[in-house]
């Protein structure tokens, strides 16, 4: 997979909604998979199976 990045749009219980920078698509994740300190506006890369903060 491609790397992408996107920005957290909603946070909802123990979920994430991001949106793709590129696209605008919604993506809907689990928190546990995503780097400590998420919150709503927060960027992130997604690169080899892993999130990082941007």
């Amino acid at each position: 997979m491609e790397p992408k990045d996107y920005t957290v749009v909603k946070i909802e219980g123990e979920y994430a909604y991001l949106q793709d920078d590129l696209t605008g698509k919604e993506l809907f994740i689990a928190l546990y998979l995503l780097p400590e300190g998420v919150d709503v506006g927060t960027r992130l890369h997604y690169e080899m199976f892993e999130y990082t903060i941007i």
